[in-house]
């Protein structure tokens, strides 16, 4: 830690990019330089186990972790004394950012879905720079305000969904965006989740194990006695808790067609599904995404599969589907991705073509470079992560209005307003009610 003074340190790495458009859609939008690019970030994260092992593993090596926190002091405990022995520790993120809200500059929330927002507003509007896993919250709202608060606070922001940094998905996005397809009409987005228990009926209730508190850890969440599939890891088939198959991945798998054709705010979303108690999410869904026209490209039609529902083989020239994917179809050929769209291959006489393309120094390093002034990473909350959260997150409507199996009814949707336009009764799914204690909106 260099002598300068506190405020002095604060000013510097509360100094973030222009707020505008990230460098991919910018084009190298660049902030204001810091006078001491080495200076030490202090971080401090939420959430230290499963993907926040990784996210808090980079925090301490990209600055000085001071706080973490976790629901389960068994492994608060473990980690703190095997990698960061100096941090202070912390079983509730409010008291955390409490009482070290002059001491962090930085924090990670790597939590269950339903507390991404709760935290990382909380941390946002006490002017900390914030990394969030992906989904980035639990709730379309939820996702507009943390873009909305990152913005006016002038915050360095980002999403885990990493493979925004892949050369792959750059490269094939800037294919797509050079009308190698020609113009795109269709598209298919695939994933091998739920890898969980998903589709049934609640856990008998039990007491919680003494290590975790569980009354922290339903957080903003409705009341509701402790079982075994919650912690640490079924908790993503729960509509309270989680966000299904579609949260756990589409901010992944529906990150290249985002990027390459602007796929923000449909006009419509149904889904098809095999069925749910609207307590727990069902064993599969397929929802088809409904694209206005726009000035660059005609309107396009995407359909999200998953539960071992896959796109017609035809439709990749009779290859067999893998695991995971994207196609996309244009009038010129089609690209077809593997996995989350690190790779790509042509199809339907596509040709290749060369494209320019940021490439990036890694994705968490794009957070750290922002936080000392350097260009936004590309999934910044405010033009990027946000937008693409609510047009994940609006598929969950289509479900929900799919209860019995077979398809629900279509939902019509006003982006501008946040409102569905022939459906009653959708509110508390659109903008949750937090149970006492925990804050939404100021």
């Amino acid at each position: 830690m260099t002598h300068q003074s506190k405020s002095t340190r604060r000013q510097f790495l509360q100094t973030t990019t222009a707020t505008g458009v990230g460098f991919w859609i910018a084009g190298g939008v660049q902030a204001q330089e810091s006078d001491s690019p080495n200076e030490r970030i202090a971080m401090a994260s939420v959430g230290i186990g499963g993907k926040g092992s990784g996210d808090s593993a980079d925090a301490g090596e990209a600055g000085n972790m001071v706080a973490i926190c976790d629901v389960d002091e068994d492994r608060l405990n473990a980690v703190g004394k095997t990698r960061f022995p100096k941090a202070k520790k912390y079983t509730d993120f409010r008291k955390m950012l409490d009482e070290m809200s002059q001491s962090i500059d930085a924090v990670t929330v790597s939590t269950p879905d339903h507390t991404h927002a709760p935290a990382a507003l909380m941390a946002m509007r006490m002017g900390k720079h914030c990394f969030c896993q992906k989904p980035m919250t639990h709730s379309i709202y939820e996702a507009r305000l943390m873009g909305k608060v990152a913005r006016e606070m002038k915050l360095a922001t980002q999403m885990g969904n990493q493979g925004t940094a892949e050369s792959g998905l750059r490269e094939s996005a800037a294919l797509i965006k050079a009308g190698m397809l020609g113009k795109v009409a269709e598209v298919h987005v695939w994933t091998n989740r739920p890898i969980w228990p998903q589709g049934g009926s609640r856990p008998e209730p039990k007491d919680p194990p003494a290590n975790l508190k569980w009354d922290l850890w339903l957080g903003p969440a409705p009341e509701r006695p402790y079982g075994n599939g919650y912690h640490p890891f079924a908790w993503r088939g729960w509509w309270d808790f989680g966000t299904g198959a579609l949260g756990d991945m589409a901010c992944h798998n529906m990150n290249l067609p985002y990027m390459g054709l602007d796929l923000r705010d449909p006009i419509s979303v149904q889904a098809e599904t095999s069925g749910h108690n609207k307590d727990s999410f069902p064993k599969w869904s397929v929802i088809t995404y409904e694209f206005p026209a726009t000035d660059v490209r005609p309107a396009i039609n995407m359909i999200w599969y998953d539960g071992g529902k896959r796109p017609d083989k035809e439709l990749l020239d009779g290859q067999q589907p893998a695991s995971e994917g994207t196609l996309t179809i244009g009038e010129k050929g089609k690209l077809l991705s593997s996995g989350t769209g690190g790779s790509y291959q042509l199809l339907d006489g596509a040709t290749e073509m060369e494209v320019e393309f940021p490439k990036s120094p890694g994705h968490f390093n794009e957070w750290v470079d922002a936080i000392k002034g350097g260009e936004p990473a590309v999934s910044n909350f405010p033009d990027y992560a946000s937008p693409l959260t609510e047009v994940v997150l609006l598929g969950n409507l289509a479900v929900w209005m799919a209860p019995e199996p077979g398809v629900g009814e279509k939902v019509e949707w006003d982006a501008q307003n946040m409102k569905v336009k022939n459906i009653q009764g959708l509110d508390t799914i659109i903008k949750p009610v937090y149970r006492e204690g925990y804050i939404l909106d100021v």
